[in-house]
């Protein structure tokens, strides 16, 4: 039987929708559900990611590109990158409607082994680990019978490890394959850049050497600034801005009147550069902004989707 992409996505939208919880991770391991029914701007740290977005659209902007997908269409993340974007066409009556699944090196490298060699005339080098495109019936079907097992939690342990090993297959057989072999190839050169991104990640309060950071990667100074440029579309000093900032963003929820002191424990020495930049990412004063995000009192998931 001939199952056409209209009816999956339609089908991917009914179980998104009456399994989708803002304050629950789904019970399948790796497996999130979005439902979105604000069009607000929102700033996230994203993991490496597949995400199918099966109702509405989001914009996504990665330093100073941008990065646009809707219903039928995909996005790849290769890398923990800080990004900001805004949902399409999402409201009360019909929210943006999406799934990820969290791509991990350990389940994607023993696949390498079989996948056929990547022809592709583009390479991951240099391009940046971010990409969107068309989904193809033979990758949906496999999403849509992953969101059955939703409903077979009996089932589920055993058949869904199966079917996100056949969701990788066919993205490490089609046009993406060239961005997933990096993540679980473990001498690509996205590979030793993330080992710096996690670095700063975890570390972005501290002061950074470039030469330390290329040292981690194993790489020269010019050689890791070109690749990890590549890879983010920020200078490492950009990226470092970035994480620090939406941290701030976050700290404000919960510490009123304390901007000088959300503004420290982010790296910030001084509270009038704290302010200067935080206004400039965020349009507005932290100290404004955060009573906003208060008065607002948004609830987000534990783990959001680009």
């Amino acid at each position: 039987m001939v199952v056409h992409t209209a009816d999956l996505l339609d089908e991917i939208r009914r179980r998104v929708s009456t399994h989708a919880r803002k304050d629950l991770l789904s019970p399948i391991d790796g497996l999130l559900l979005s439902s979105v029914e604000s069009s607000e701007p929102e700033y996230s740290l994203t993991e490496p990611l597949f995400v199918v977005m099966a109702q509405g659209g989001k914009r996504m902007f990665l330093g100073e590109e941008v990065f646009e997908y809707r219903a039928g269409q995909c996005l790849v993340v290769t890398a923990d990158l800080p990004v900001s974007g805004h949902f399409i066409d999402a409201s009360h009556a019909v929210p943006a409607l999406g799934i990820g699944i969290v791509l991990r090196p350990a389940t994607i490298a023993p696949l390498l082994l079989e996948a056929p060699p990547d022809r592709s005339a583009r390479s991951a080098a240099g391009q940046p680990a971010m990409a969107i495109g068309d989904i193809g019936p033979e990758l949906l079907d496999a999403v849509a019978r992953l969101l059955r097992l939703l409903e077979r939690p009996v089932d589920a342990p055993v058949l869904a490890p199966l079917i996100e090993r056949e969701i990788l297959w066919r993205l490490l057989t089609g046009p993406h394959a060239h961005m997933i072999r990096q993540i679980g190839l473990a001498d690509s050169g996205l590979t030793h850049v993330s080992k710096a991104i996690r670095w700063i990640r975890d570390n972005f309060a501290e002061p950074m050497r470039i030469a330390d950071l290329a040292a981690l990667a194993g790489m020269s100074p010019s050689a890791f600034h070109r690749h990890f440029r590549s890879v983010t579309t920020m200078s490492p000093l950009q990226f470092q801005k970035r994480i620090r900032l939406q941290e701030a963003r976050s700290m404000l929820l919960s510490r009123a009147g304390d901007v000088a002191g959300v503004g420290h424990l982010v790296g910030y020495d001084s509270p009038t550069q704290f302010n200067r930049e935080y206004r400039r990412m965020f349009g507005v004063p932290p100290g404004q902004d955060g009573a906003r995000l208060r008065a607002h009192a948004v609830a987000t998931a534990p783990r959001h989707l680009p």
